[in-house]
């Protein structure tokens, strides 16, 4: 599943071909995605893109009346092509550019989203988010205060997006590694201090991961149609079984909420 850094990275991606460019057409191919795509969407059409900018996994690409908010689901991506390149199966959604490039939303499961959301207005999808890691908001302090009494696994507790967005499971398992931290530890056990070392951790590991292209997963690719490189330093996740990098243990594996935790329990405590 594409996580915060693979949507930062497509936005990254997209904004240079899109920005400031006017909509000339939007086409949607399969109207039924993870929710009904509304008829709304059609308002981009002959709008100006004043700006494209991401909250926790959704990107809203917005005119002066709104915004379509995008979300890849499990297995979406993004891809910005000339408008002369052939469609390919599961292109689902088009945004066709003044320029002669087109933006197309591909999502072999149809857990993605295209969405709308009317300007001076928040869509009920995005109205009980938490803080976006990367930024000042998502402190120790904060952290440590919206865990006390918490008796929710630690792991868990840092994939809620009500109390902070983007931390999924692949740098959820990185970060809890490298801060030592054993992921089924109740988050209201844990200590001010351990939260202070955390908070970093958990920042500089979606940054690194967003600088360096996104997490090669299998159905992730840039909008160049480059993968990823970030997944030849993971430490942790998918490597059951191999040994510790610190301690040489084999890494241990457990399912917490249906997802995989790979984590030392040597190391981590």
């Amino acid at each position: 599943m594409p996580e915060l850094p693979e949507v930062e990275v497509s936005r990254l991606g997209i904004t240079p071909h899109m920005l400031k460019q006017t909509v000339k057409q939007v086409r949607v191919h399969q109207a039924q995605l993870r929710w009904p795509v509304p008829d709304d969407v059609y308002q981009l059409e002959g709008k100006t893109i004043t700006d494209i900018s991401r909250r926790a996994k959704y990107l809203m690409i917005s005119v002066d009346t709104g915004s379509v908010i995008l979300h890849l689901g499990m297995s979406g991506n993004l891809r910005v092509v000339d408008n002369s390149v052939p469609l390919k199966k599961h292109d689902h959604i088009e945004i066709e550019l003044e320029n002669g490039k087109v933006l197309r939303l591909n999502d072999p499961r149809r857990f993605g989203a295209c969405l709308w959301q009317a300007a001076g207005e928040i869509h009920s999808s995005l109205l009980k988010l938490g803080p976006e890691p990367l930024t000042d908001d998502f402190d120790a302090d904060y952290l440590y205060k919206k865990s006390r009494h918490k008796q929710t696994a630690i792991k868990q507790f840092l994939m809620d997006n009500s109390v902070v967005v983007g931390v999924g499971n692949i740098y959820a398992n990185e970060s809890l590694f490298k801060a030592g931290i054993h992921p089924k530890r109740a988050a209201g056990k844990i200590s001010k201090k351990r939260y202070q070392q955390l908070v970093p951790i958990v920042k500089q590991t979606l940054a690194d991961a967003i600088e360096q292209g996104g997490t090669t997963l299998k159905d992730f690719a840039q909008t160049d149609g480059k993968p990823g490189y970030f997944a030849q330093k993971l430490l942790v996740y998918g490597r059951k079984g191999e040994p510790c990098v610190t301690c040489k243990e084999p890494l241990m594996e457990i399912r917490q909420g249906q997802r995989s935790t790979v984590y030392c329990k040597n190391c981590q405590k």
